[in-house]
């Protein structure tokens, strides 16, 4: 038979056995019919996916996004409805009951001060979640923006940025928040969230920064410069939608982190205190009586390292969904 001219049109294919073969252009076609996706399965040609739709395909199909998801979901509703799995006053407590275990209506017993420990793990979710929630969003607008301006525009803004990043890192966050708020005499949530915003927007600066220096550097931005786009235009509608991916991910992991921040300053003393509703208050007036009551500590901790590890693993899922070297 003889050779056939080579054709553009003509494709490449893996034999199986460590070769190729060539395919010819009609056999090409029926490939391009029927393409692959993320997790090989196929999938009708047309307009392809973009990263956002790929990464919520993955997602809907990860367990461990589900689960955390489920968590997740459950905690913002009884922040915001706590009345509806918990009737009782949180502030409401009785002496005479002091350390008395589980009863007919307190399932969690009750703490030190003779507080239903159900009733206020249930409300204490409200503040971990409010403040976690809040600090997340400042750090990652100020990080953001802050991180992806030096990045584009670079020179001497981006060196004194950095400076002064490198100044943040230095600072001890538990170190920070005793000096800091030990002089705060306001008891809102506020002061605690400024303070997390003060010291957590370095961290979303430099993976904002570097996102940005990475996408300015593509051909579709170039071409945007070349026709005469301007700064902002390509800012908003070229960079900022590519690069904003891994601060996603890291405000996602890092709400956990606020969270459990939080808890500890609390502890402390220096962060929220009394009449707030905290975890991490409960949890420091439970401390001396752990061998008497046991339950009055073990129940808000338990809630507040399952809330961390809900968010941990929810970032943790949409890490592994945004980042195609990971597929």
């Amino acid at each position: 038979m003889p050779d056939e001219p080579y054709e553009p049109e003509r494709a490449i294919a893996g034999t199986g056995m460590g070769g190729q073969m060539d395919l010819a252009a009609s056999e090409a076609v029926t490939l391009e019919k029927t393409p692959r996706g993320p997790d090989g399965t196929e999938r009708p040609a047309g307009r392809p996916r973009s990263l956002w739709s790929d990464a919520w395909h993955d997602l809907r199909r990860n367990p461990v996004f589900i689960l955390s998801a489920l968590v997740i979901l459950f905690l913002v509703v009884i922040s915001l409805w706590p009345s509806l799995i918990a009737s009782g006053n949180p502030l409401q407590c009785d002496l005479a009951r002091a350390q008395e275990g589980s009863r007919p209506g307190h399932p969690f017993g009750f703490n030190g001060q003779g507080c239903d420990v159900y009733t206020r793990t249930v409300y204490g979710a409200r503040t971990s979640v409010a403040v976690g929630v809040c600090a997340t969003l400042g750090v990652a607008v100020l990080g953001s923006v802050l991180g992806g301006l030096a990045g584009f525009f670079g020179g001497a803004w981006d060196a004194f940025l950095s400076r002064v990043t490198d100044v943040f890192f230095a600072i001890p966050v538990v170190l920070g928040g005793l000096v800091l708020l030990s002089v705060v005499t306001s008891n809102s949530i506020w002061p605690v969230i400024g303070f997390m915003v003060l010291l957590g927007w370095p961290q979303i600066s430099r993976i904002a920064r570097g996102s940005v220096i990475t996408a300015k550097q593509n051909d579709y931005v170039q071409a945007a410069r070349a026709l005469g786009a301007s700064n902002a235009r390509m800012l908003l509608r070229h960079i900022a939608p590519n690069a904003v991916a891994p601060v996603i991910v890291v405000a996602t992991i890092a709400l956990g982190t606020y969270i459990a921040l939080e808890a500890t300053l609390s502890y402390l003393g220096v962060g929220l205190k009394p009449p707030s509703v905290s975890w991490g208050i409960d949890i420091s007036a439970a401390s001396p009586y752990i061998r008497n009551a046991p339950h009055a500590l073990l129940w808000p901790s338990g809630a507040l390292a399952l809330t961390v590890l809900a968010f941990i693993m929810l970032g943790d899922a949409v890490r592994d969904a945004l980042d195609p070297k990971l597929r």
